[in-house]
């Protein structure tokens, strides 16, 4: 989380209005910030679940609801939305369930329609649930603690790490997979973001994942693997329809759905917090507490919206807070130009038709990284709370159950289809085990004398 300080260099406040110019230029830098991160996960998704002709379409969707999500954040309609500069878009701590939502309706022979159906579905009610907690997000933090947040995160990165992988490697079912091409094109654009990773430059940070998929691109286009086929496909306009593949819903698939809503609301608070910082706002005191139910809301809302004009559940982006600090533009106006540039992209089909012609390795080496830092993240969080014996064996049931039962599915094949579908997922298993372990074991008062032979840190005698 920033520190408080940073926040104080602004050159433009959260209510001032910037030229014109300088508006559209530091509207300009957040979207190149973000875009990747906004489109990535419909990308994903389309590709692994086979939604082929409909992806263009859900990439267009994917822009324009995250443009209207913005402007609902910054705007603030009545009680809804935090009136900051954050952009909206859909986080990956959603992909695991979702996927999983997909291959169960794939299974069962389900079309490209049915599948987004299903997950449209679930997604529009678990919106209800985010709604819902953003009245009570003060008690919800006692139950959602670090713990079981950070555990949550990591179990989420964990868990799409394999799927990161097979795309680097050529995606699954490929004939070349693990095919030297594959490898060193995925493995260029992973050694790329990890070089610009290291710049001193916040720009060139903060764009390593957008330039080391354009270089892996390049290297794909010189090695023939680059198909333009579909790309004279789509039509010129894209404009929402709402309900255009309708709505299904099985409450066994909808469970892992509605556990990320809760944990994304938490994730929402933190950045939310950390964007008052940077943008000089308080952080404490009615007027904070307003924003964050307001932005908790708002992830509500627009999660709604979402789901009713076909893409996935959007949560408040922490990109951006860094582009605040580096531009010193706090002003949520800015937010409007950001808005209108996602919705503009998104009319045109032509930029998701595009994005489709990405070989798995490139996507696959960018996503590897972007997994890998989720499960970071969620360990960093754990990593920030005072452990003890208690938060240990918290941890340890979690993971062991959750990654057990991932590793080992055949392990629930005697248990009803209803709860092998629920605890199929590895989310479910260590989010549920979790939150019931914080609650059921007591808060230790006092840290024991053992606690350093636990986190293998010596104690200094004398200290």
């Amino acid at each position: 989380m920033p520190d408080p300080s940073q926040g104080c260099d602004i050159l433009y406040g959260l209510y001032d209005r910037p030229p014109p110019a300088k508006a559209f230029l530091a509207a300009l830098q957040h979207v190149l910030a973000s875009f990747i991160g906004i489109i990535t996960p419909t990308l994903i998704i389309g590709g692994i679940l086979e939604l082929g002709s409909e992806i263009p379409y859900l990439v267009s969707m994917a822009l324009i609801v995250s443009g209207v999500g913005t402007f609902i954040q910054a705007r603030r309609i009545g009680p809804v939305g935090s009136g900051l500069l954050c952009i909206q878009g859909t986080s990956f701590a959603f992909l695991a369930s979702i996927l999983a939502a997909g291959f169960i309706v794939k299974s069962k022979g389900g079309s490209a329609d049915d599948i987004l159906a299903m997950i449209f579905g679930i997604c529009a009610v678990g919106a209800f649930v985010e709604i819902g907690l953003s009245f009570v997000i003060e008690k919800l933090k006692r139950i959602i603690t670090p713990i079981v947040t950070g555990i949550v995160i990591s179990i989420i990165g964990l868990s799409l790490i394999k799927v990161g992988m097979t795309d680097l490697a050529g995606g699954f079912g490929a004939e070349d997979l693990g095919s030297p091409h594959n490898l060193a094109v995925g493995g260029s654009v992973l050694v790329t973001v990890v070089i610009l990773n290291r710049f001193h430059n916040p720009m060139i940070r903060m764009s390593a994942i957008m330039i080391g998929m354009i270089v892996g691109y390049i290297i794909a286009l010189l090695l023939g693997m680059v198909d333009f086929n579909r790309v004279t496909e789509v039509p010129v306009l894209s404009l929402p329809v709402p309900f255009r593949y309708g709505f299904d819903f099985e409450f066994s698939v909808f469970i892992p759905i509605a556990i990320i809503y809760l944990v994304t609301a938490i994730e929402t608070s933190g950045d939310l917090t950390a964007n008052s910082m940077v943008s000089d706002q308080p952080v404490k005191g009615p007027v904070y507490i307003a924003r964050i139910k307001g932005g908790v809301l708002g992830d509500g809302i627009n999660s709604l919206i979402a789901a009713t004009f076909n893409t996935f559940p959007n949560t408040t982006f922490s990109q951006n807070n860094g582009v605040i600090q580096l531009t010193g533009v706090a002003s949520r106006y800015v937010a409007y130009f950001i808005a209108g540039f996602f919705v503009l992209l998104g009319l045109f089909p032509i930029i998701g038709a595009l994005l489709q012609t990405l070989p798995k390795p490139v996507l696959g080496g960018a996503t590897l990284i972007m997994f890998g830092t989720v499960a970071a993240a969620g360990m960093r969080i754990i990593a920030s709370a005072d452990l003890d014996r208690r938060d240990l064996m918290i941890m340890a049931v979690s993971f062991g159950l959750a990654l057990g039962v991932d590793g080992v599915p055949e392990v629930i094949s005697s248990f009803p289809e209803i709860l092998q579908v629920i605890f199929g997922s590895s989310i479910t298993v260590g989010g549920l085990t979790a939150i019931v372990l914080s609650l059921v074991l007591q808060k230790e008062k006092t840290l024991p004398d053992d606690t350093s032979e636990i986190s293998g840190i010596d104690k200094d005698p004398d200290s």
